[in-house]
């Protein structure tokens, strides 16, 4: 394969032939870095969001949709909450929410996937395709049941899906300057198309073989900075066919504006308008992106209904 131009913040669509496999690399640099780097999340809860962006993408990466994919967690545990995003352009956001007494001294072993059932106890993973008004939400929804995030996907796409999936995610810090970096890796089995002339047998054996040499992935070559998304590809599948096609860049832009800050409190019910201008100042943050807005009681009080 030649090498790739684009090493970071991308996804590169693949396919495993004959045996009618279909792949995504996401490879996430300074996407995944300026988003965690926004908020001042301590280690573990950086970890496993940056897990759940790099999830988000190669999820919506599968998809054939024109709106906005969101990966969202609902749990009881010290992070009870993680919210990741991607538009069919490729802008990415996410967040989450944590109870910093609760997450006390949890600590993220290297080289490994932070646990599940310690940061996030008991609850739901949920994935939603937003295309927009006049069109209908589709939602999936399973119980957290793993112990990594990769896991809790595999585990939706056995319950809900009926599909057979490989899923592979890290997010770490890397180098000197300690940036952060994230990978993720979906092997699926799909349908055979058109043209394939293999045997049950010869399909059921490749679809091993690939999800062993899938597993041999280790965190630190998803994240590698010098490992471009091809030469991770031909070191994982080189006894396979492994065909290569266009990437499909990301990039961290939150989708928040005043102009949408103001729709948002336009829809307020007027006592609770009344209420907000009371303050001389009213300041509405965005939990993505922590951009701050700042609103006059003159707007505030503009803003109710005539």
């Amino acid at each position: 394969m030649e090498t790739d131009p684009r090493p970071d913040d991308l996804i590169q669509p693949f396919r495993i032939d004959p045996f009618a496999l279909r792949g995504r690399l996401v490879r996430l640099g300074p996407t995944v870095d300026r988003i965690l780097s926004q908020h001042d999340y301590p280690e573990p809860v950086a970890a496993i969001l940056g897990e759940a962006i790099a999830l988000a993408i190669v999820l919506a990466g599968a998809l054939k949709y024109d709106g906005v994919f969101t990966l969202q967690t609902k749990s009881d545990g010290p992070i009870r909450l993680i919210v990741a995003d991607v538009s069919t352009a490729g802008a990415v956001r996410g967040y989450a929410q944590y109870d910093e007494a609760r997450l006390g001294e949890i600590a993220q072993p290297a080289g490994q996937s932070p646990s599940v059932p310690k940061l996030m106890g008991g609850g739901y993973i949920a994935f939603t395709v937003d295309q927009g008004e006049h069109t209908e939400r589709y939602q999936g929804i399973v119980e957290l049941a793993g112990a990594t995030l990769a896991e809790c996907a595999q585990h939706y796409f056995r319950q809900s899906e009926q599909i057979q999936a490989g899923i592979k995610l890290s997010a770490t810090r890397v180098g000197e300057s300690g940036v952060w970096r994230a990978g993720g890796l979906m092997l699926q089995r799909v349908p055979p198309e058109g043209g394939y002339e293999t045997i049950a047998d010869d399909v059921e054996d490749g679809w091993r073989r690939a999800m062993v040499l899938m597993s041999s992935a280790t965190p630190s070559e998803l994240t590698d900075p010098d490992l471009s998304p091809h030469r991770l590809l031909y070191r994982l599948f080189h006894q396979e066919t492994v065909r290569v096609f266009a990437t499909h860049p990301v990039e961290a832009r939150c989708r928040c504006s005043r102009e949408r800050i103001v729709g948002i409190l336009r829809s307020f019910p007027p006592a609770e308008i009344a209420e907000l201008a009371h303050d001389a100042v009213t300041t509405v943050t965005c939990e993505f992106c922590n951009t701050r807005y700042e609103f006059t009681r003159d707007e505030i009080a503009g803003l109710a209904p005539t």
